[in-house]
């Protein structure tokens, strides 16, 4: 490891090891997080996945009866911004607390456990938000393991005064009197969040829930997934054709690579080149899947349709919009060509879909919309087929493994759909792509030359809509800023920014303003995920 960088964002956090078991193809037990507008729903699911148990995000409205039919093994109410007392707070079906499946309310869920089943839950004089610690007074089997004193992360303002009739408290905190509550039916709650890394044995709580009370046995592998998906591809495609929308990122060569084992010939993919990817891009994932996997790809140069499309555009919805339009616009017409073709693959993803709120809830935010879920017209001649939609990246990344693809393409740093149009902040330009191409080179080749390419989850340059002064040999310049983003992250959902080794980043900076025209200036991005997103628009 190259000095000055930080091991601990580098390397995951290792807990136990989730019970031995033989791979199995898809998933054989689900628990279901059950959604009430956390911001950090979606990292519930993620944990769950990460302890080898198939997990997925439903709205938290879902009816008990649709709940039901998916049989699972255990439920998750998720955290939330409402408090129970607010006349619009969502509530799940009554219900759900009847299914007989164990239930882990965490924060809004607990509180929802609490007021539903008749406990007293009132607003805290003194809210905890942050660091806290939580005394564990009967640890049972949801702390079977761990100290008595546990490190957490609250952020809530109501708080529970006694629990409902027929439940325990467990653990309690120094403003939270019920920290933590349980009855003899599997139903328990807690007031902290174990999904994120503030709270330090958080992962140990959610595996002892998945393990201990709900009885799962840790089988699901992304790899497992692959003949799951197959079947599933070829059953909705039949002996239709299929159109893959091959954007030069891992996503889609993970999907082509998938929906070409399920229907072989049956695939052509399109590759759009819309002028807005990174240098080689393109060329090098068709030479790949052309030259290993075989397949018909078709090249549509669309790099002036584009900058047509977006000449003008600032605001990077409208930029996402336009784009998932053209990208449609594009595949339509070589739909055309190529005669009848009805169903279109795209490499969506579990992020994707949640980040858009693709379900009907009010109570998440869209954080932004993706070209391949938000950004879709809604009328368009093609019936989607998005076998990897219930992933997140890395598993995407070890069915790619799975697939047979190098690691050249599997372990591709993630590329926005937008390319960099979303990396260049204002209007898009010939002349602008060009700045922020090369910048991008910049910071990839000495990413890759100092061996921390693969350590970190993204490196890039964004163009700023700003200029400012310089000297370049004796002269007085007035030139545009660029900004360096390098994070850290296992899934994309959180991140904090990479403590590169600050001669690497003198090397990136230099070699930015030296080698590529019309900068003078080069900043480093410093902010985490959340506040902030990785990606600047």
């Amino acid at each position: 490891m190259s000095p000055g960088v930080d091991s601990a964002l580098l390397t995951p956090a290792e807990g136990p090891a989730a019970p031995a078991a033989a791979p199995v193809p898809g998933a054989t037990e689900t628990v279901l997080v059950l959604d009430f507008g956390s911001q950090t729903s979606q990292l519930i699911a993620r944990r769950v996945r990460e302890a080898r148990v198939y997990c997925e995000l439903v709205p938290g409205t879902t009816p008990a009866a649709e709940i039901r039919r998916r049989r699972p093994a255990g439920l998750i109410l998720s955290g939330g911004p409402a408090s129970v007392f607010a006349a619009d707070a969502p509530r799940p079906d009554p219900e759900v607390y009847r299914l007989g499946v164990p239930i882990l309310g965490i924060c809004y869920g607990l509180q929802l456990l609490a007021h539903d089943l008749g406990g007293q839950v009132e607003p805290s004089l003194r809210r905890e938000y942050g660091p806290a610690t939580v005394i564990v007074d009967e640890p049972g089997l949801l702390f079977a393991g761990l100290p008595a004193r546990l490190p957490v992360w609250m952020s809530h303002g109501d708080v529970i005064r006694r629990p409902p009739d027929g439940f325990r408290v467990v653990a309690h905190s120094q403003e939270s009197p019920v920290a933590a509550m349980r009855d003899g039916a599997g139903r328990i709650g807690i007031q902290f969040h174990p999904e994120v890394v503030h709270t330090a044995m958080g992962q140990e709580i959610l595996r002892n829930f998945l393990y201990r009370i709900c009885g799962c046995a840790g089988t699901w592998e992304a790899a497992g997934f692959i003949d799951t998906a197959v079947a599933g591809v070829r059953e909705r495609v039949g002996t239709e054709r299929v159109i893959c929308a091959l954007s030069g990122g891992v996503d889609s060569a993970v999907t082509a690579a998938l929906v070409h084992r399920a229907v072989g010939d049956q695939l052509t993919c399109i590759f759009v080149d819309n002028g807005l990817l990174r240098r080689g891009e393109g060329d090098r994932v068709v030479d790949v899947l052309t030259r290993s996997m075989r397949m018909d790809i078709r090249r549509i140069d669309a790099q002036a349709h584009f900058l047509g499309a977006l000449a003008g555009v600032v605001d990077p919805e409208e930029k996402r919009r336009i784009i998932g339009r053209e990208f449609i616009a594009v595949f339509e017409t070589a739909a055309r060509e190529l005669g009848r073709v009805p169903f279109l693959a795209q490499g969506t993803l579990y992020p994707d879909v949640i980040e858009s709120t693709a379900w009907d809830t009010p109570h998440a935010h869209t954080i932004k919309t993706h070209h391949n879920v938000g950004g879709l017209p809604e009328r368009m001649q093609f019936r989607l087929v998005e076998p990897l939609r219930a992933l997140f990246k890395d598993e995407v990344r070890q069915v790619g493994g799975g697939l047979g693809l190098p690691d050249d393409v599997v372990r591709r740093q993630p590329f926005p759909g937008p390319g960099l149009a979303i990396r260049i902040i204002g209007p898009v330009t010939a002349e602008r792509l060009e700045t922020v191409r090369a910048a991008d080179w910049v910071v990839i080749d000495e990413m890759k030359r100092t061996g921390l390419y693969h350590r970190v989850w993204q490196s890039f340059a964004i163009l700023t809509p700003i200029s400012s002064v310089g000297v370049m040999g004796d002269h007085r310049t007035y030139a545009n800023v660029v900004a360096v983003r390098i994070v850290e992250s296992q899934d994309g959902m959180t991140a904090d920014w990479a403590r590169v080794p600050s001669d690497v980043l003198a090397d990136i900076s230099r070699r930015i303003v030296g080698e590529v025209p019309g900068v003078n200036r080069v900043v480093y991005d410093i902010s985490s995920k959340p506040p902030s997103t990785i990606e600047w628009e």
